[in-house]
């Protein structure tokens, strides 16, 4: 089996900003698996909070053995860009060998489209209220927070976009005691669910509080082994193929979590079309899909997602699975 690891870079079509910092460009890294006949490919964002960089995540799919299984990755692996890339790569090979579409290899029912958020950048009260207002026709908008001041953000988003369902994610910036005096806020503004809105470390405080509003995981939440840990915590959790390590384990950690009471978000890194399509099967039926990366880059893949008035697509066989 050959392995080819690539980088490519997608310009932004404008700055994009959460509350650990600004963008201008999506960096990932394309891998490509052959067999010598057939060729599979994924996509991963190496992602700083989980301390991953191009060359790190490079350096783990350089140490892999010449031949394994999608099954025996998750042992030569761990939970993360690298394992995701390769194992979204050999869903695609496995796809193409067999000449079937991925879901039917997955055992799933043919995936139809499913409603997106479309997330609004951290900026200040005015501009978030722009931007609202511009895509005000949109069913769900995601606002991106995490400040001690975000009050008149979320005021100016509700009078941007009156009627879209809104969701806010904090990525780990607000404090206990913020999050509390901000929470009876969020039922009044019509808030659908909070991500995330307290350090990862730190979400014990979150046990007993009251939770107004569904409260999701995602930092605190990567793969199966996260399950034990929020308990008492969350009510969702967020699945992102860069944090299950692929595919295959979100399916598994999509099943477990529904078995243990919680409900679904699907999210992703901002990246290309390659790097949602797999994540289109696993948004089925979820309560929250958050596949918008594509809607956020000036440019894309050949063959990219389709985006219109009833959600996102399944991929073409031409770009994955």
């Amino acid at each position: 089996m050959q392995i080819e690891v690539s980088r490519d870079v997608f310009q932004l079509a404008q700055v994009f900003t959460i509350s650990r910092g600004s963008r201008t460009e999506a960096k990932v890294l394309t891998v490509r698996v052959s067999d010598g006949t057939h060729q599979g490919w994924g996509e991963c964002v190496p992602y700083a909070r989980y301390d991953e960089t191009l060359e790190s995540v490079e350096a783990e799919i350089a140490g892999l053995p010449a031949e394994f299984s999608r099954r025996s990755l998750m042992d030569l692996l761990p939970a993360g860009a690298a394992r995701n890339a390769v194992d979204c790569a050999l869903w695609d090979l496995e796809s193409k060998r067999a000449g079937k579409r991925a879901w039917d290899l997955a055992g799933l029912p043919v995936p139809g489209p499913e409603i997106t958020a479309y997330t609004l950048s951290l900026d200040t009260p005015e501009a978030m209220q722009a931007q609202a207002a511009e895509n005000a026709h949109r069913p769900l908008l995601k606002i991106k927070l995490g400040t001690p001041d975000d009050m008149p953000r979320l005021e100016a988003v509700r009078a941007g976009a009156p009627n879209a369902r809104i969701i806010v994610d904090a990525n780990e910036g607000w404090s206990a005691e913020v999050y509390a005096d901000l929470a009876q806020h969020l039922v009044r503004l019509g808030v659908a669910l909070v991500e995330q809105p307290l350090p990862a470390g730190n979400d014990d405080a979150l046990i007993g509080m009251a939770r107004p509003v569904p409260v999701c995981a995602d930092e605190s939440c990567h793969d199966r082994a996260s399950l034990p840990g929020l308990k008492g915590k969350y009510d969702v959790i967020n699945i992102k193929l860069d944090k299950t390590g692929g595919l295959t384990e979100a399916l598994e950690l999509r099943k477990a979590a529904i078995a243990e009471g919680y409900d679904i978000m699907v999210g992703c890194m901002v990246g290309s079309s390659l790097a949602m399509a797999p994540a289109t099967l696993l948004a089925q039926g979820a309560m929250v899909t958050d596949l918008d990366g594509p809607l956020l880059l000036a440019e894309d893949r050949d063959t990219p997602l389709i985006f219109d008035d009833a959600g996102v697509y399944p991929p073409e066989a031409a770009l994955w699975g």
